[in-house]
C-alpha cells in the first residue's frame, strides 16, 4: 500500500552508486535546461521570471517521490503557461500582485482537481482529448504564443489578446514604435538558436543564449541603449504561503482549472507512456500519475509555484542523459535551489528579448503540419475536426477552443455510432465463412430466401431507428421469397431498453409476415440482455445460435441442436438468476 502512494520506495531499496552517477548527470542537465525554460515559461504565463524557478522547485521534488514514471521531468511547460495566461488574463485583475495571487490560487485548484480525479480513478477521462483536437489546439496555441512574444522581439508594449485578429491588429499598430536594436538582437537570437540546433541537437542552446545575452548587455552596455533587461530578481528560496484567492469568483476559475488539469495530465501521461516503452522495468499507473501531479501542484502552490506538468523536451533529455530513477529530479531540484540561493544576481542583466527568442523557437516547433496532411488523405472527418479546433482556438479563445474541440469530437463520436457500419453477408463458396457481399461479390453464395446481416455496433436509442430502416430496406430488396433473417450479433456488445423494445416489435412484425428471425454469434453480455430484457421470450431459444453457419444450416435443415451447442448458444448469467 505504501509503495502505491510513494512509488520511489520500489527503486530506493536497490539504489546504488552506478545509478546515482547516471541520475546525477541527468539531473544537472535537466536543471541547466530548466533555468532559461522556467523563466521563459513564467513570462508566457504573465508572471515575473523568478516564478519559473519557483515552479521548478517543490513540484519536481513532490513528483519524484509520488510519480510512477522514472524519467518524466515535471515542471513549467509552455502550453500550461499559455492556458493560464489566457484564462487569468481574461479576468482582468487590476494589479500585478492580484494577478500573481490569482495564478497561484488557480494552481491550488488545478492540483485539487487532479488529486480528486486520481482518487476517483478517472485517469481514462483524458481519452476525451482526441489527437486531432490536441493537434489543432497545440498548433493554434503555438502561433498565439509566438505572436505574443513579438513584444520582446520588437521592443514595444504590445497589448495581449487570446484572439488572433485582435493580437495581429495590436502588432500592426505597434510597428511605428519598433526599437530597431532590439529587433536586430531578437533576430540574431532566433537565428543563433536555430543554427545551434542544426549543429548539434544536444547542445543546451537556451542556456548558451542566456549566457551570451547577459555578456552582450554587460560588455556592450545595451541596457543604456534601450534593450530591456529582466532586472533585479529576488534571492533565496520561496516562502511558505497559503494561497489566497478571490473565492467569490471561484465559478470563473473552475473551468480554467478543469481545462489545465486535464490538458496537463494528458500531456504528462502521453510523454510518460512514450518513455515507458523503452523501460520494461516499471509500469505507469495513470491514476497515481494524476494524484502525483495533483500533489505537485497543491504543495507547489504553497511555495508560489504556477501550474506544472510533464515536459516533453526535458523528459527526453532526462532519458537520453541516462536517468535511471526519480533521483534525477531530486538532483535537478537541488540544482535549482542552488541557483535561487546563490546565482540570481547573475540574471539581472538578462535581456528580455533573449527569453522571447527562446520561447518563439521552442513553441513554433509545436506546430504540426504532417499530421493534418495524413488526416486529409485518410480521415477527412478528423481532418475537419482538427481544422475546426485550430480556427476556434485562434478566433474564439484558447480555453474556448479546446473545450469546443472536445465537444465537436464527442458529437463526431455520437454521429458515428448513430450510423454504424452494417453489412449484408453471404457464404464464401465451399466454406462456413460468411463475409460482406460487397467485398466478396464473386466468391459468395446468396440465397433469395435468406437475409444475413451484421451490425457493427451496440444497439441503443441513438441508432435503433437507423438499424430498423436499414433492415427494412434490405427486406424490400429481397422481395416476397424472403423467409429467414439471420442477425450476426458478434459486434453487438450492448442493447439498451429502447433498442430491446424495437427488436421485439420487429421480430413480431416479421413473424406475422411469415419471416423467421434468428440471432447468431451473440457474446455473453449480449445474451444476458436477451434474457434479462425478455427478448428471448419473443425470439425463442431455438432461434439463438453460436455461429452464423449454424443458423443458416438450421434454416435449410431444421434439426435439434446438440447438448454442447445448446449450452454455448444459450448460456447466460441472467438465465440462472
Amino acid at each position: 500500500m505504501l509503495k502505491r502512494i510513494f512509488p520511489f520506495l520500489s527503486w530506493m531499496k536497490t539504489y546504488n552508486r552506478s545509478l546515482l552517477y547516471s541520475d546525477l548527470i541527468a539531473g544537472i542537465t535537466v536543471g541547466i535546461m530548466l533555468v532559461p525554460q522556467g523563466m521563459a515559461y513564467a513570462m508566457i504565463a504573465g508572471m515575473p521570471p523568478i516564478y519559473g524557478l519557483y515552479a521548478a522547485l517543490v513540484p519536481q521534488f513532490v513528483y519524484a517521490i509520488t510519480g510512477t514514471s522514472r524519467q518524466l521531468a515535471v515542471g513549467p511547460v509552455a502550453m500550461d503557461s499559455l492556458l493560464v495566461a489566457a484564462g487569468i488574463g481574461a479576468m482582468q485583475f487590476a494589479t500585478t500582485e492580484d494577478y500573481i495571487s490569482a495564478v497561484i490560487f488557480l494552481t491550488l485548484l488545478i492540483g485539487v482537481v487532479q488529486l480528486l480525479f486520481g482518487f476517483l480513478k478517472m485517469g481514462s477521462f483524458v481519452n476525451f482529448l482526441s489527437k486531432p483536437v490536441i493537434s489543432g489546439f497545440t498548433s493554434a496555441a503555438a502561433i498565439m504564443i509566438g505572436l505574443g512574444q513579438l513584444k520582446h522581439i520588437l521592443g514595444v508594449a504590445l497589448p495581449q489578446s487570446s484572439k488572433i485578429y485582435q493580437l495581429l491588429g495590436n502588432i500592426f499598430q505597434s510597428f511605428g514604435d519598433v526599437h530597431l536594436l532590439t529587433l536586430v538582437f531578437g533576430v540574431l537570437v532566433i537565428l543563433l538558436i536555430i543554427g545551434l540546433k542544426k549543429i548539434n541537437k544536444k547542445l543546451p542552446a537556451p542556456l548558451l543564449i542566456v549566457v551570451l545575452g547577459i555578456l552582450a548587455v554587460v560588455l556592450l552596455n545595451l541596457d543604456s541603449k534601450g534593450i530591456k533587461i529582466v532586472g533585479a530578481i529576488p534571492e533565496g528560496l520561496p516562502n511558505f504561503q497559503i494561497p489566497s484567492g478571490p473565492w467569490n469568483r471561484i465559478g470563473e476559475f473552475l473551468p480554467i482549472a478543469l481545462t489545465v488539469a486535464l490538458f496537463g495530465f494528458m500531456e504528462s501521461i502521453s510523454i510518460a507512456k512514450t518513455i515507458e516503452e523503452r523501460h520494461p522495468e516499471y509500469e505507469i499507473e495513470a491514476n497515481q500519475e494524476l494524484r502525483a501531479l495533483g500533489l505537485s501542484n497543491i504543495l507547489g502552490s504553497f511555495f508560489q509555484s504556477f501550474p506544472v506538468s510533464g515536459s516533453f523536451s526535458r523528459s527526453s533529455v532526462n532519458d537520453e542523459a541516462g536517468a535511471k530513477t526519480n533521483m534525477s529530479l531530486i538532483i535537478s531540484t537541488l540544482f535549482i535551489g542552488g541557483v535561487l540561493l546563490f546565482l540570481t544576481p547573475l540574471f539581472y542583466n538578462l535581456p528580455s528579448v533573449a527569453l522571447g527568442g527562446i520561447i518563439m523557437v521552442s513553441v513554433f516547433g509545436l506546430i504540426d503540419v504532417k499530421y493534418p496532411i495524413v488526416l486529409w488523405k485518410n480521415r477527412k472527418d478528423e481532418f475537419f475536426l482538427l481544422v475546426a479546433t485550430f480556427f476556434m482556438t485562434l478566433f474564439i479563445g484558447l480555453i474556448e477552443g479546446i473545450l469546443l474541440g472536445v465537444l465537436l469530437s464527442l458529437l463526431l463520436l455520437v454521429y458515428r455510432i448513430s450510423k454504424p457500419h452494417i453489412a449484408v453477408l453471404g457464404r464464401i463458396k465451399g466454406t462456413t465463412y460468411f463475409k460482406n457481399i460487397d467485398r466478396f461479390a464473386e466468391d459468395v453464395e446468396i440465397n433469395d430466401d435468406k437475409l444475413i446481416l451484421r451490425f457493427d455496433a451496440q444497439l441503443y436509442f441513438g441508432n435503433k431507428d437507423f438499424f430498423k430502416k436499414q433492415l427494412y430496406q434490405q427486406i424490400v430488396k429481397k422481395g416476397d421469397k424472403l423467409k429467414y433473417i439471420v442477425l450476426n450479433a458478434e459486434a453487438i456488445n450492448y442493447i439498451d431498453s429502447s433498442a430491446a423494445i424495437m427488436l421485439e416489435r420487429i421480430i413480431l412484425e416479421l413473424r406475422e409476415k411469415g419471416i423467421q428471425f434468428l440471432i447468431a454469434g451473440a457474446i455473453g453480455p449480449t445474451r444476458d440482455i436477451l434474457y434479462s430484457s425478455g427478448i428471448i421470450d419473443v425470439l425463442g431459444e431455438e432461434n439463438l445460435f453460436v455461429q452464423t453457419h449454424d443458423a443458416v444450416d438450421c434454416c435449410n435443415n431444421p434439426k435439434t441442436l446438440s447438448t454442447i451447442q445448446k449450452k454455448v448458444s444459450l448460456q447466460s448469467k441472467a438465465k440462472t438468476l
